[in-house]
C-alpha cells in the first residue's frame, strides 16, 4: 500500500545572508588566518549564493559571540515558530484541520529542549491530546526522509491516519568564528535555516510523490564521519575526510536495494555538490535531473532534515508524468543514508 505524501510547504529564515556577505565576514575575523585567501575562495566555490537565517548575520548567536544556552534556546525558539508556520501552511495545502491529524512526526537536530518540537507543535496548532508522537532529535540531514518513512509505518499499523511530518533546523547555530578550519569556514556558507511540513496518509490529498519502500544504511565504523560537537561556545559541526567521502561507500548498498527499479526523477538531499552528483550518478540520471537539488543548494543552502522537502515542493512545481518513477534519498551524521522509492500520482 503506497503512502501519500501532500504537497509540501517550507518556511525559510526571515533574513537572506549571501555568500558575499560571509566571505566579507570572514575576511573581517580571520584577516591572521594563515590560509585565509584559501577559505574564502572555498566558500565561494561551496555551490550555494544564498541562505536564509532566523536571525541578521551580525546576531549574537550567529556571528556574535553568544555562548552555548543563548544559541541552544534561541535556535529551538525559531525552529519552532518556523515549524509551526509550515505545518499551518501544509494543512491548509492539504485542506485539513488541525483535529483531523492522528498522529505527528517531527525531526530537529540544532539546539535542545524537553520536551521536544512534537509536544510544542501539539500545542501550538491544536492537535488533539491523544495525537500520537514521534520525536526525531539527531537525525539532521536524513531527518525528513526518515521522518516520511516513519510515518509509512504508522499507516502500515494503523491504516486511515493522517500522519503530519514536520522538519525544522536552524542551522545558523554552529556558525563560529572559533573554528578556523577550512570545513568549518565552508559550513559558515552551506547551511541555512527553515522548516518543512507534509502530511502522509493511505489515500491522495492531492497529486504528488508516493513510495513504497524505504531504506535505511549505517556505514559502519562512521560514527566520526560526520559529528556534532558541543563546547562552551555553542553547537559545533565537523566532518572528516572519510565523510565527505563517503556518499560512494554507500552507493553499492543503494543499488542492491533498488535493484532492477529504475528511476525517472529524483529527490536528492543537496548536502553538497558533490553528493548530488554521486547520487545521480547511481540513479542513471543526468545532472539536470538533479536540477531541483542544484537550485536548492544554490538559493537556500543546504536545509539539513528539511532539504528533501523543500526539493520536493519545488518538484510539484515542475511535476513528472504521473506514474513516473522516483527515488528520494539523503544521507546525515555518521554515514547514514535514508531513502524512499515510489511514484507521481495524478
Amino acid at each position: 500500500m503506497p503512502a501519500y505524501v501532500s504537497m509540501p510547504r517550507t518556511t525559510l529564515g526571515a533574513h537572506k545572508v549571501t555568500t558575499d556577505e560571509i566571505a566579507d565576514d570572514i575576511r573581517t575575523h580571520h584577516q591572521g588566518h594563515p590560509r585565509l585567501a584559501a577559505a574564502v575562495r572555498a566558500v565561494l566555490g561551496c555551490g550555494v549564493r544564498a541562505r536564509y537565517f532566523t536571525r541578521p548575520l551580525a546576531s549574537p548567536t550567529v556571528a556574535g559571540d553568544a555562548g552555548i544556552a543563548e544559541r541552544a534556546t534561541t535556535a529551538f525558539a525559531d525552529a519552532a515558530q518556523l515549524a509551526q508556520h509550515a505545518a499551518e501552511s501544509a494543512l491548509r495545502a492539504a485542506g485539513l484541520d488541525a483535529r483531523d491529524i492522528d498522529a505527528i512526526v517531527t525531526t530537529h537536530s540544532t539546539g535542545w529542549a524537553a520536551p521536544n518540537l512534537d509536544v510544542h507543535l501539539i500545542n501550538a496548532l491544536g492537535l488533539r491530546p491523544t495525537t500520537r508522537r514521534i520525536a526525531q532529535t539527531t537525525l539532521a540531514c536524513t531527518g525528513g526522509t526518515k521522518s516520511l518513512a516513519a510515518a509509512g509505518d504508522i499507516l502500515a499499523a494503523r491504516p486511515g491516519s493522517k500522519v503530519l511530518v514536520v522538519a525544522a533546523e536552524v542551522i545558523s547555530a554552529v556558525y563560529h568564528h572559533n573554528d578556523t578550519g577550512i570545513d568549518s569556514m565552508i559550513y559558515k556558507a552551506l547551511f541555512g535555516d527553515s522548516a518543512g511540513a507534509v502530511v502522509v496518509t493511505d489515500e491522495p490529498l492531492g497529486p504528488g510523490f508516493a513510495f513504497e519502500d524505504s531504506f535505511e544504511h549505517t556505514l559502519p565504523g562512521s560514527a566520526g564521519h560526520l559529528a556534532g560537537r558541543i563546547t562552551e561556545d555553542g553547537l559545533h559541526f565537523d566532518a572528516t575526510k572519510a565523510g565527505r567521502a563517503a556518499s560512494a561507500q554507500v552507493i553499492p548498498d543503494l543499488r542492491a536495494w533498488l535493484g532492477d527499479r529504475h528511476t525517472d526523477f529524483a529527490l536528492i538531499h543537496p548536502g553538497s555538490p558533490r553528493i548530488i552528483t554521486d547520487t545521480v550518478d547511481l540513479l542513471g540520471l543526468a545532472a539536470p535531473d538533479a536540477r531541483h537539488s542544484t537550485d536548492t543548494l544554490a538559493e537556500e543552502g543546504n536545509l539539513g532534515g528539511v532539504s528533501v522537502l523543500r526539493v520536493l515542493e519545488r518538484t510539484h512545481a515542475e511535476p513528472p508524468a504521473p506514474g513516473a518513477r522516483g527515488t528520494m534519498v539523503a544521507y546525515g551524521p555518521g554515514f547514514t543514508t535514508a531513502a524512499l522509492h515510489g511514484h507521481w500520482h495524478g
